[in-house]
């Protein structure tokens, strides 16, 4: 029993690092409320939290840059072929579908109002927004200089062009004892500052264009992954440096508990009301729930009926392991062993079909992440009474979108890329806090969804090319090799290394048996 205790605290370190410190955390919080300091120590109290932000937000630009251009370069579509087109299609559609839901759910529950006057932090008129909002939104996706990108993005605003006018009017002159109007007397007002038009004035302000170095990021992995010999070097860098970026993020991870301990003791010594922020919390915990059941037991297997016509929950019993391992571990490279096993042991997938598409699926696919993201951002911004308008939460959406691409494998990684949405719509990142508490939890529900439509999409794409995969398998070379040059970046060289079939290490074959 001893050894199975420490086998079991060894590989749950984390998750039991961070529930002490959710649990410390609120344990303090409560108790240093009857201190009442000021708002001064408080802040000097939740310094080290503080620290954990500040380390967080360092990792937006290498996550965005590295993750990127190495997912997509990695994408060789002479090697790929069909199954690369299929699978990326698959994985983006499903995303933005994820994210649709969670909005709508966000929206239509509302669970960070309740007990909020909302408050429209533009001033202007919804419909006025939205146009410009939309048109910077398309001016960041090109930006003018990509060192300005990491920290400032364009803005434009209406600014009122107004002139002098000489309005006259004219005052009725009333009978006091008949009450009737007899004549009307002209009166000249001198009116200053008119508006007779608008102009767009454009200016910078303090925040990363995300849009704009996503757009740069994957239309430069595109180039590189197609020039072959020429852009391997490119790919190798951006893979280590993207692996360098990993440990620093797997670093970070792991003294999150302590920064979470005063993040959470400090937010709730800042509460006037705990029994609201409660009731908000419950409220956004059941949203992002719905939405994650919603996605993974009606969407999903929907889509796995409607294109291969067979029961998808005779499907998914196959790969319930793995679904389970992605509970426990909360990574869905960790679980990427296991789901590989669970298709092609249990569902009888074609090996050259999972060994192709789930590597990618784990480092670009993550419909959990991005419905979480989506609904987080937007139960912030309702938290602070901040209405979003509508080219905002396109913003939100289209983020979220590809931030997810960018999120790794690892435990809590949404977290860093949450910071990304919140960041590009302007909405403040500290409030990040406000869901920690329950983030443990829901990181493994997201987990779970993400592993889920990597399996789907195995399924998906295996079955819209069967006549392509069985041309292949007639020809007398039916091997398909995948260079560790040509790999995601979460996809290590010991992943199958217990493998019988597994291929000289740093290379693995698909052969036909």
């Amino acid at each position: 029993m001893g050894f199975t205790f420490k086998q079991f605290v060894k590989k749950n370190a984390l998750l039991l690092a961070t529930v002490s410190g959710v649990v410390l955390g609120i344990v303090l919080g409560i108790a240093m409320r009857e201190a009442n300091l000021s708002q001064l120590d408080i802040a000097y109290f939740s310094f080290p939290g503080d620290i954990l932000l500040r380390m967080l937000k360092m990792m937006i630009l290498p996550l965005i840059v590295c993750s990127l251009i190495t997912g997509v370069a990695t994408l060789d579509q002479k090697a790929s072929g069909k199954l690369g087109a299929l699978a990326v299609t698959y994985y983006m559609t499903t995303t933005l579908i994820a994210v649709i839901i969670g909005i709508v759910l966000v929206v239509t529950i509302n669970p960070g109002r309740a007990g909020k006057e909302t408050i429209d932090s533009t001033g202007s008129s919804i419909s006025v927004e939205a146009v410009d909002a939309l048109t910077d939104l398309i001016r960041n996706l090109f930006p003018e200089n990509l060192v300005q990108a990491c920290f400032q993005q364009y803005q434009t605003m209406r600014e009122p062009i107004t002139e002098e006018r000489n309005i006259t009017s004219l005052l009725p002159i009333v009978n006091e004892t008949i009450g009737t109007t007899v004549g009307y007397q002209v009166t000249t007002v001198v009116a200053q500052n008119v508006t007779i038009d608008y102009s767009l004035v454009g200016s910078y302000k303090l925040g990363i264009n995300v849009l704009g170095m996503i757009s740069f990021c994957i239309t430069f992995g595109i180039i590189i992954g197609r020039m072959g010999d020429e852009g391997v070097i490119l790919v190798k860098f951006f893979s280590a440096f993207n692996e360098a970026v990993m440990k620093i993020v797997g670093i970070v991870i792991w003294y999150a508990p302590i920064g979470i301990i005063f993040l959470i003791a400090g937010e709730i010594m800042k509460m006037e009301d705990p029994a609201k922020v409660l009731e908000q919390l419950g409220l956004y915990m059941a949203t992002v729930i719905a939405g994650l059941a919603i996605h993974g037991i009606i969407v999903l297997p929907l889509i796995y009926f409607i294109v291969v016509r067979k029961n998808p929950f005779v499907y998914l019993s196959g790969v319930l392991q793995a679904l389970l391992t992605a509970v426990a571990t909360s990574s869905s490279s960790a679980t990427l062993p296991v789901t590989v096993n669970c298709l092609e042991q249990n569902n009888k997938l074609d090996k050259r079909v999972t060994r192709f598409v789930l590597p990618i699926g784990a480092t670009i696919n993550m419909d959990g992440t991005a419905l979480y993201e989506a609904v987080a951002a937007i139960f912030i911004a309702q938290a602070n009474g901040i209405v979003l308008n509508f080219g905002q939460i396109v913003t939100v959406s289209v983020t979220a979108t590809f931030a997810s691409i960018g999120a790794a494998g690892v435990p809590q990684a949404g977290l860093v890329t949450l910071i990304i949405v919140l960041t590009a719509v302007g909405l403040p990142t500290e409030d990040i806090t406000l869901i920690l508490a329950i983030d443990w939890l829901l990181d493994r529900l997201r987990t779970t969804v993400n592993v889920l439509g990597d399996s789907i999409g195995a399924g998906v794409v295996a079955h819209l090319s069967r006549k392509d995969l069985h041309l292949d398998s007639d020809t007398d070379d039916a091997t398909t090799d995948v260079t560790m040059d040509k790999r995601p970046p979460s996809y290590t060289s010991d992943v199958f290394e217990n493998d019988a079939m597994n291929g000289p290490k740093g290379q693995f074959s698909f052969t036909k048996m």
